[in-house]
């Protein structure tokens, strides 16, 4: 089976990529290696995934605007399955910068979904975000419930990447899965993000930015999780079905589409969060208290059931996560 992972360069791309090539599966990453954070960091994991397999790994270094070049490469290689993991990250930087979300989250997405179509790919599955649920505060989040109040552009171009994978599935019989990520964290993580800032300012002894007041939850999810969950969903191939029309559950269709959250479904306050962190490092952190962000969800908090059908592995304990993140970074930086 040949999958084409998209994104390979990436945190989630990169460990994934990892897992399917242990299993033996064709892997051909693609990524474009931008510089939106440190590109040693997405290098360094590429080598890793060359190293681990010479003849079943496979880079492509390509941006997927370049629609052309995307399909030379579908019709080349005759992808069976793709992953799009490919997209820019980041709820600060999309307030900023967001017609580079428009750009590389949805017009790369249609490039994407005209491949797949051309050459009758068998499934696609594509990340999204919990970030869609935006205003929504009927918790749990559950997939068959409303996610119409974005907070920010990030997720407002990943609900539009949903919409248009349902048309797809509609109207091209296109099997279509889509993932709603919860909070994903673990070893090889973005610098961008929350537990590497944090660990990389406390070792410093620098002050730790704690916004809403360290008031935040969030359903956070394992990497290593998070792929197996994927790498079960590879051969769940949605299928053509009946549909409630008077009664429409948003996450399913008479297309073969689907969608799905990714999460922990248990929430932990930041505050807790950045206490077992300073109980692994065996230091303190120094905290400067901020207010709520622009953008920013309160709390998220994931309905797993839909996915327990498939994926029953109890989920990786938020302690053993961070412990796992930590030795990876004092490795990798030396510290």
């Amino acid at each position: 089976m040949k999958i084409l992972i998209t994104g390979s360069a990436g945190f989630i791309g990169f460990h994934l990529s990892k897992t399917l090539l242990e299993k033996k599966y064709q892997v051909y990453g693609l990524d474009n290696i931008n510089n939106y954070y440190d590109a040693s960091l997405k290098k360094k994991r590429i080598s890793l995934l060359k190293k681990l397999s010479t003849n079943k790994f496979k880079f492509i270094k390509l941006d997927l605007q370049n629609k052309n070049k995307l399909n030379e490469l579908f019709v080349k290689y005759k992808f069976d399955i793709v992953i799009n993991l490919a997209a820019q990250a980041g709820v600060r930087y999309s307030i900023e910068n967001p017609k580079i979300y428009l750009q590389n989250n949805i017009d790369t997405f249609l490039n994407l979904l005209e491949c797949c179509r051309k050459q009758s790919i068998k499934h696609l599955i594509y990340a999204s975000t919990s970030s869609v649920y935006g205003l929504d505060s009927l918790m749990p989040f559950k997939e068959d419930k409303g996610s119409n109040h974005p907070t920010h552009i990030y997720a407002a171009t990943k609900k539009c990447n949903e919409l248009m994978a349902h048309s797809y599935s509609h109207l091209f019989n296109l099997p279509t899965t889509g993932l709603r990520f919860f909070t994903v964290y673990g070893p090889w993580g973005r610098p961008d993000m929350a537990l590497f800032k944090f660990t990389k300012n406390i070792i410093a002894g620098k002050e730790i930015e704690v916004f809403n007041y360290g008031n935040h939850y969030r359903d956070f999810t394992y990497v290593d999780d998070l792929v197996d969950t994927i790498k079960v969903l590879i051969n769940k191939i949605p299928k053509l079905s009946k549909w409630n029309k008077k009664k429409p559950d948003p996450s399913s269709s008479t297309a073969p589409f689907e969608i799905y959250n990714i999460g922990n479904n248990d929430p932990i306050k930041l505050t807790k969060y950045i206490e077992i962190l300073e109980k692994v490092l065996n230091k303190k952190a120094k905290k400067k208290y901020m207010k709520l962000q622009a953008g920013d969800i309160k709390k998220t908090f994931a309905d797993n059931s839909k996915i327990k059908k498939f994926y029953k592995k109890k989920p990786t304990q938020v302690t053993k996560g961070i412990q796992n993140f930590v030795e990876w970074y004092k490795k990798y930086y030396n510290e």
